[in-house]
């Protein structure tokens, strides 16, 4: 959610990103007639968010996804409710979109940064899970949506000042075993598949209060959400690295919560890796290492979107690209302002990677932060094989 920022803050970073797509990163972009879903063999997930709005009926552009998750559903007295006035309206919008492209999933999310508080007390006990899985199913049908993704954040942490505890790490394993075998069930009276997923941290902590060895075989996909790496404090740095800049003084990337994933028990065919559709900024950054890894005063929790963020190029900004962390950020040397923000080279390197890496797909938060389709296109093509090897790799 978007919050105020200093005017100083505002102005520059209300300018940013598009500066790569009117220059360079349009080049990026596939030539010719757009592909369709159906040659993909890779996942595209989007994390859709229009809170208290009614999403236009052209909005979203369904050929080039396979999944959206909408965001977000509440927890109220243990059940699933809706979270927005407008999610009934949106549901129906979003299923009309399915004669564009007939194999899209609709699932809701539940929980997010906000509304993850009432997780930990609806896992606690047998009556209290059930409770809040026939509460899923009810909402589920209700929508005609095709499954569900837990966006709990986080078991055993307090995330935003959620009630947590030490029993949220099997209860976490528990909620999405019998949430599985409950659809399981519901399935074969709804003539059609359910699926579950799971937003996750990208962090050790996350996995350390997890049991992902035994969780990864309950779900279709972990979302893993590799940003956010760098949300405030008094440094910039990169808010998604894919891979890790020797000198970064935090040693995160996204390539070493992937292996950290594997390591922990989860197989690289249900890992989807996560991109920010956004950028965040840092003032009062110093003229040095062109403002990466510098103190500054960030501009904490905003998030800035694509195309909200005019080519600043000729007053000032620089774009440099990070060889070793595969992402690129802009300084202005004169307003010493740094912009950490993905754009379509990076997003080409993570599909590159997710390809290489045999991974299930990527996903992204979130959709209207890019209301071009730039980002979206450079996502699709990463992920769209050529004519001649479109085929199947089992995922």
């Amino acid at each position: 959610m978007r919050l105020s920022v200093p005017t100083a803050l505002r102005i520059a970073s209300a300018s940013l990103l598009l500066m790569c797509a009117s220059s360079q990163s349009l080049s990026a972009l596939p030539a010719g007639p757009e592909h369709t879903t159906s040659s993909l063999s890779k996942e595209i997930i989007a994390y859709v968010f229009p809170q208290n709005r009614v999403l236009g009926a052209n909005e979203v552009n369904v050929r080039q996804m396979t999944r959206i998750n909408y965001a977000f559903a509440n927890i109220k007295d243990g059940e699933i409710v809706e979270g927005f006035a407008h999610d009934a309206e949106n549901f129906a919008i979003l299923n009309t979109l399915k004669r564009s492209n007939p194999t899209l999933k609709i699932l809701v999310s539940v929980g997010g940064w906000t509304w993850s508080g009432g997780f930990s007390d609806a896992a606690l006990t047998s009556r209290s899970r059930e409770r809040f899985i026939s509460s899923a199913v009810r909402f589920i049908e209700r929508y005609k949506l095709d499954g569900l993704d837990i966006d709990w954040e986080y078991p055993g942490q307090p995330g935003s000042g959620n009630t947590f505890r030490p029993e949220d790490k099997k209860n976490y394993t528990l909620l999405l075993a019998e949430l599985r075998q409950r659809f399981d069930k519901e399935q074969t009276r709804l003539h059609r598949r359910l699926y579950t997923s799971i937003a996750t941290g990208a962090s050790a902590r996350f996995l350390e209060n997890t049991e992902m060895a035994k969780v990864q075989n309950y779900v279709d996909t972990v979302n893993l959400m590799t940003y956010d790496f760098y949300v405030g404090g008094p440094s910039t740095g990169h808010d998604a690295p894919l891979f890790r800049n020797s000198a970064d003084p935090k040693h995160v990337s996204a390539d070493l919560s992937v292996t950290a994933y594997e390591q922990a028990g989860v197989p690289a065919r249900k890992i989807v890796l996560g991109l920010p559709f956004y950028g965040r900024s840092w003032g009062e950054v110093a003229n040095k290492n062109h403002g990466l890894f510098q103190p500054g005063k960030a501009a904490k929790g905003v998030h800035f979107s694509y195309p909200e963020l005019p080519d600043l190029l000729a007053t000032g900004f620089l774009r440099h690209w990070d060889a070793e962390a595969s992402v690129p950020y802009l300084y202005n040397p004169q307003t010493h302002i740094f912009v950490t923000y993905e754009d379509p080279q990076s997003i080409a390197t993570k599909c590159k990677y997710v390809m290489d890496r045999k991974l299930r797909g990527i996903m992204f938060w979130e959709y209207s932060n890019d209301n071009t389709g730039i980002l979206l296109k450079a996502v699709h093509a990463g992920l769209t094989p050529p004519p001649s090897s479109a085929t199947s790799d089992g995922d």
